[in-house]
């Protein structure tokens, strides 16, 4: 989230697209409700089904899943036609000016640059036309055609209402009212928050996804201000961090990536990452880069990290492909070439898509390891659940070891919220039998290798001997410590430019504006520096003080980065440095510095005469309107169907799907079409269940308040094909088939796509073989497909077919509740 969750009620119009807040974060949704009541906000809801958030709403309109990106960009050209952006702003505080090198295209689906062999872009065309300095020309007179506005309005003139409602099957006048809405906060005084979450990132274009309604929020003047912002709704308690501390297959703590095979020394790897500035006078804050990377070292292998060799450089993993994503690690699982596998705190046989073939993959396997309070899925993968599960345990030979794991309330430590706010919990009670905590487990792992290491030698020792690890109790690290060494710490006295003694060797940081390049400073994870400093936990702050009753609470737990609430605030005041909107200020410059109610975003001693742009950790200063080397398919959002979908693509029919994406051959030959799988499908999370159930579905009064796998369905479809509510249907794709209940309903509704009539099919995902409340597994239907930019699966639009009647088995519940199922229904 750019903003936090209590700063959405100070919007004008919240827009809920790719989320349902009011199921899948009930708590956090009161803010919007704040807003409609105390703000007379509107509420605007955009998606496949008629939703929980859509019952409160002021504005619903229905979307076919997959195609946010031509809902979005035909948004953008409403903004664009209407002139309904905010000038000053988008002028200022966007690439908006700059002028795009000679050279660039998009003709027919495809940018500049394909090779089609490769499903890859050479990007090179995709750049600005720099001066002698190096720097971007810009016309801010927008004369020039290609500068980037100009190209912005010819790449979305395609994208008319007609064409939208063609792709998306939105009605057009219910379209142009949501257009009409957005468009009021283009003025200073107004904004629009945006809250998303795996409704637009579990897509073959999630990146895309956002990055367009970016673009929207840009042209809008809504980054950087009260009420505004993009906010994606990171609901597992702690996924914000786990993305934070590098658990993301080629990256490292703090957003750092790993290096690539050809990038052999370390200047190599530091050349592509200092970016210059290119614009007079921008901050361009990844020049830091060296700084956060040999900080993290030092904190890693402490002494062992040194100027002469390089911070350690050659311990480091080298990437050879674009990275050991989890959608790869199986399909290598699949082919042989993965011998053991630690599952940590995931159930990858109930979340992941095709079970089928993760099943297999699990099978080829030496050893599993799985770390989970609960008895999950994927520990008993081995087991025959009848047609659930059918598996022959004598054919397995991979070897299981389940570790039992404590729970976040039998242990102390620090969880990230959606808000990036840091907060720590305290240990509730112990953990029960044998389980003991994460941290344990993970220390054991380590000394047992370093011992086999020092023992046997090994191909490449180094890395696991050098390892720094100086804690008070080395086979179970106190959390606290383990924060102490994401802070960072001096290992030297730090002095100031005048010569003065900040820090002492030994002392905790109390930013990162302290770390250093020269191995005088260490930092496990740099956006977290500051949240446990000399003056103690800042992460166990509870003062719920909030200035101006503005929803920013800033000593409520801390914030990364700097515990600043509001991203990008500079953009908050206009060029001159005071507030867009005077009545509901962030920060604004006095004269000398930058002060307000939150930590300025921008060096505060930086004037507003200095022309320093508000998105400082991009080189151009600005919010990009056009992205440059960013996104694998494209420097523009561009509409692509999903890989398994009921339409040609209309805009462009020989480039149907994502150009970039990858997908493996045994995956794409599994794709369903829409003449055997005629219906479209979503899945989606329910209140009364958490994420893939295992935690809920062990529970007596949840598994009574959602007993049964079911399906949602439209009455028109119910009466095409003989579906009676409270029966059973089986749901079917190229991979699987489910057995679920009949839930006629409403809520979901046939659209019309490109002149014909198309129906869709509701499933939530929470259900599997363990557990009191049992039932056929959603992602048992899902495609093995990725997204090119994050590798995310595609889960929120796959084709397939439903009939009446029964799969051929009953399972757990299925038949047992039948009548007071019917009856809740």
């Amino acid at each position: 989230m750019t903003n936090t969750w209590q700063d959405t009620k100070n919007a004008n119009v919240v827009l809920c697209m790719g989320g349902n807040a009011a199921e899948a974060h009930p708590c956090g949704f009161k803010w919007v409700i704040e807003a409609k009541i105390e703000n007379q906000a509107k509420l605007v809801v955009v998606d496949p089904r008629f939703t929980r958030t859509a019952s409160v709403a002021d504005l619903y309109a229905p979307i076919r899943p997959g195609t946010d990106i031509a809902f979005l960009s035909g948004l953008i050209r409403f903004l664009l036609e209407k002139d309904a952006i905010q000038h000053e702003y988008v002028r200022a505080y966007t690439s908006a000016s700059l002028i795009v090198k000679e050279g660039f295209g998009f003709d027919d689906g495809l940018f500049t640059g394909y090779d089609e062999q490769a499903r890859d872009y050479d990007k090179s065309s995709w750049d600005y036309e720099l001066d002698e300095q190096g720097h971007a020309r810009i016309d801010d007179t927008w004369q020039h055609p290609r500068c980037v506005i100009n190209l912005l309005r010819k790449h979305v003139e395609r994208y008319t209402p007609e064409m939208v409602s063609r792709i998306c099957g939105t009605p057009q006048d219910k379209y142009l009212e949501v257009c009409a809405l957005i468009a009021t906060t283009a003025a200073p005084d107004k904004a629009l928050a945006s809250l998303f979450a795996l409704g637009w990132t579990q897509h073959s274009v999630g990146s895309q996804n956002i990055r367009t309604m970016a673009m929207v929020q840009l042209l809008l003047g809504n980054i950087g201000v009260a009420g505004g912002g993009m906010n994606a709704l990171r609901g597992h308690s702690n996924i914000q961090g786990l993305t934070d501390v590098g658990l993301l297959s080629a990256q490292i703590p703090g957003y750092l990536t790993l290096p690539k095979d050809d990038e052999a020394t370390f200047e190599e790897y530091m050349r592509t990452r200092q970016y210059k500035p290119l614009r007079p006078g921008q901050t361009s804050y990844w020049q830091n880069y060296r700084k956060f990377i040999v900080s993290f070292q030092k904190a890693i292998y402490g002494d062992a990290a040194r100027a002469d060799n390089d911070w350690a450089y050659d311990w480091l993993p080298k990437l050879d492909n674009d990275g050991y994503d989890i959608l790869r690690a199986f399909e290598m699982m699949s082919n042989g070439e993965i011998n053991g596998y630690i599952c940590q705190g995931f159930n990858p046989q109930q979340a992941f898509p095709d079970r089928g073939k993760i099943r297999r993959a699990l099978g080829k396997l030496k050893f599993l390891v799985t770390m989970d309070p609960l008895d999950t899925e994927t520990s008993r993968f081995w087991q025959d659940f009848g047609p659930q599960n059918p598996s022959d345990p004598a054919a397995i030979q991979t070897e299981v070891f389940q570790l039992p794991t404590t729970c976040f309330a039998e242990e102390n430590g620090s969880l990230v919220n959606s808000s990036r706010w840091l907060q720590w919990h305290w240990k509730a009670a112990e953990g029960p039998g044998e389980a003991q905590s994460d941290i344990w487990i993970m220390s054991g792992i380590f000394h047992r290798l370093r011992e086999m290491y020092r023992k046997q030698g090994g191909a490449f020792p180094d890395p696991i001997l050098n390892l720094a690890w100086n804690y008070t109790d080395p086979t179970s690290p106190d959390p606290e410590e383990l924060a102490k060494d994401m802070n960072g710490r001096a290992l030297a006295d730090l002095e100031d430019e005048g010569g003065a003694v900040t820090l002492r060797a030994g002392q905790l940081l109390d930013s990162f504006a302290q770390l250093r390049d020269d191995g005088t400073t260490s930092s496990g994870c740099w956006i977290f520096s500051g949240c446990y400093t000399e003056k103690g936990n800042q992460m166990a702050r509870r003062d719920a003080t909030d200035p101006r009753e503005q929803g920013l609470a800033p000593n409520w737990a801390w914030s990364w980065p700097a515990n600043r609430r509001i991203l990008y605030n500079r953009a908050s005041a206009d060029p001159n440095g005071k507030a867009w909107n005077p009545q509901k200020p962030i920060i604004e410059w006095n004269g000398a510095l930058w002060t307000g109610i939150d930590v300025p975003d921008f060096v505060p001693t930086i004037p507003p005469s200095a022309a320093a742009g508000p998105f400082i950790m991009n080189a151009e200063g600005t919010g990009r309107l056009f992205a440059r080397d960013q996104m694998a398919e494209g420097p523009f959002p561009e509409h692509y169907e999903p890989f398994e979908s009921p339409s040609p693509n209309v805009l462009h029919p020989k480039v149907q799907n994502n150009p970039a994406a990858r997908v493996f051959a045994d995956d794409r030959a599994a794709f369903g079409t829409a003449a055997n799988f005629p219906y479209v499908a979503t899945t989606y999370r329910l209140t009364e269940h958490h994420t893939a159930g295992g935690m809920t579905r062990t529970l007596s009064h949840l598994a009574e308040l959602q007993p049964e796998f079911f399906t949602e369905v439209s009455p028109e479809l119910a009466e095409e094909i003989g579906l009676k509510h409270g029966d059973l249907a089986t749901i079917s794709t190229p991979r699987a088939s489910v057995e679920a209940r009949v839930l006629i309903t409403r809520r979901m509704r046939p659209m019309w796509i490109d002149g014909r009539r198309l129906h869709q099919v509701g499933l939530p995902y929470h259900w599997g073989y363990k557990g009191l409340s049992k039932g056929d597994i959603a992602n048992d239907l899902l495609a093995i497909s990725e997204e090119p930019n994050v590798r995310i699966m595609e889960s929120k639009a796959l084709v397939c077919n439903i009939k009446p009647g029964e799969n051929g088995h009953r399972n757990g519940n299925l038949g047992r509740r039948s009548e007071k199922v019917k009856a809740a229904l």
